[in-house]
């Protein structure tokens, strides 16, 4: 079987999923399109030198010297012509008082500064965040203290995931907005290669996927205990789906975990990976829709 044809086979698996999950009703009758945002051209930093290779040389300040200093005596300044002044005094000005200034304090091995108002290890809503709140990296993400991992798509906790984010991920996931599945982690050598030490999560998957990774086991823990996770949307998924914003990150809200199961992956050695199937709660924002993306999701 072809690499096209087990990958349709699997979407229309997990599209199966999600219909009998039952999101229809969720999905409103009129969808919004996204507000579509320019992108901010990079200011240009102003050279401190002039274009010209040649410097003017710097001009020297003009003096209006007096008879005595004709003669070799003390300049005197013109403001000062016709006074009597007692150098010794104007020299004599004492030692000024240092500069006092707040040092920042240093941080401990292993802390990092935050930003942040919120701790993002809590489940539900960040206050004062609203959905459909967009940013333009995952750093900002961060510091908002909705998805807290700068790089990682899942974000573990106790009883429960605190939240995800939806970029791009496998082949085979489908998103339908309110409903869609979502591949866990682990399996792939993130150590690297001597030509590419740090491929990082683009490293091709080595290993099966297993709930004992913490990632895993947390959205598997979410399906027992329903706490809601919080989801962001990033623009790697528009190729694929037309609620992936244009640019950048958004929020899209809460969402349950209802299965977790595992199964062949789309990937050359068949390895085992960890699906889990996610259904938007109600009475929130409709999410708005891009113009592109996989129109396979108004089926």
């Amino acid at each position: 079987m072809s690499y096209a044809e087990e990958r349709e086979q699997n979407i229309a698996r997990n599209r199966a999923i999600l219909a009998d999950l039952g999101i229809n009703p969720l999905r409103p009758k009129c969808e919004p399109r996204e507000n579509l945002r320019k992108k901010v051209a990079a200011k240009k930093r102003k050279s401190p030198l002039p274009e010209s290779d040649e410097l003017e040389p710097p001009k020297k300040a003009s003096r209006i010297a007096d008879d005595s200093n004709e003669q070799g005596g003390t300049r005197r300044s013109s403001r000062l012509a016709g006074k009597t002044v007692d150098y010794k005094q104007e020299q004599d000005r004492g030692v000024p008082e240092p500069m006092t200034f707040k040092r920042s304090q240093k941080l401990k091995v292993g802390q990092v500064k935050s930003k942040r108002t919120y701790d993002p290890h809590m489940y539900g809503h960040i206050p004062d965040v609203e959905v459909g709140t967009w940013w333009a990296t995952r750093e900002d993400c961060s510091n908002a203290s909705v998805h807290g991992p700068w790089v990682s798509g899942i974000a573990p906790g106790p009883n429960g995931a605190y939240s995800i984010a939806l970029s791009g991920g496998y082949d085979d996931d489908v998103d339908d907005g309110y409903a869609f599945t979502f591949t866990g982690s682990g399996g792939r050598d993130l150590k690297g290669t001597k030509t590419a030490p740090k491929n990082l999560r683009t490293a091709p998957q080595s290993s099966d996927q297993s709930f004992e990774d913490r990632n895993n086991a947390a959205l598997q823990r979410s399906v027992d205990t329903q706490k809601p996770v919080r989801v962001i949307r990033g623009f790697k998924g528009k190729a694929r789906s037309k609620y992936a914003p244009s640019e950048g990150y958004r929020y899209d809200g809460l969402y349950l975990v209802k299965k977790a199961w595992i199964e062949k992956g789309l990937n050359k050695g068949s390895f085992l990976v960890c699906k889990f199937a996610f259904v938007r709660m109600p009475e929130q924002e409709a999410i708005p829709v891009n113009d592109g993306g996989d129109d396979e999701s108004d089926e």
